[in-house]
């Protein structure tokens, strides 16, 4: 499927609220968590900690999107906090597309790494295949992190 790129919109906060409420892994803590990040980037836009950058239908309507920005304390070294595809648009290579675009803008800041943190939960195993599809290297794994028997997963891509 083709799909336009374009960064967020104050309009965009409630069609991507909707698709995440349709996202079976995400509970409402994931949702409070993803839309205090947009609020966050809607209300500071001068603001750098987080960037935004959506795909978009024929109708400029948001059917997926990511938030990375730089992690504190280091040089060159990124998050990627949010990837998200609506689940009507699951499978269609969103997700690698939007992964593609934020890994560019984070070579093209000078960004050496990127990092991705995620579930060990059985309803992550399609995103831990997706990271790994993309030629992320899994480089932690925290028992027990989010709770007993929740580990944490850690992947990383370096660029050059």
């Amino acid at each position: 499927m083709k799909a336009d790129l374009r960064g967020l919109k104050a309009e965009d906060r409630s069609l991507i609220l909707e698709f995440l409420t349709r996202i079976p892994s995400f509970d409402e803590s994931d949702q409070g968590i993803a839309l205090e990040l947009i609020d966050t980037a809607l209300k500071q836009p001068d603001q750098k900690d987080y960037s935004f950058i959506l795909a978009i239908d024929e109708e400029n309507r948001p059917i997926g999107y990511t938030c990375f920005g730089p992690t504190p304390l280091t040089e060159g070294t990124f998050d990627l906090y949010w990837i998200a595809v609506d689940p009507d648009f699951a499978g269609k290579g969103i997700g690698s597309l939007l992964l593609s675009a934020a890994e560019e803008n984070v070579r093209s800041r000078q960004g050496r790494m990127l990092l991705i943190e995620t579930s060990s939960r059985k309803d992550y195993e399609q995103t831990r295949r997706f990271y790994l599809k993309n030629n992320y290297m899994l480089v932690e794994t925290i028992p027990d992190f989010y709770q007993p028997g929740e580990d944490r997963v850690t992947y990383s891509k370096r660029f050059k």
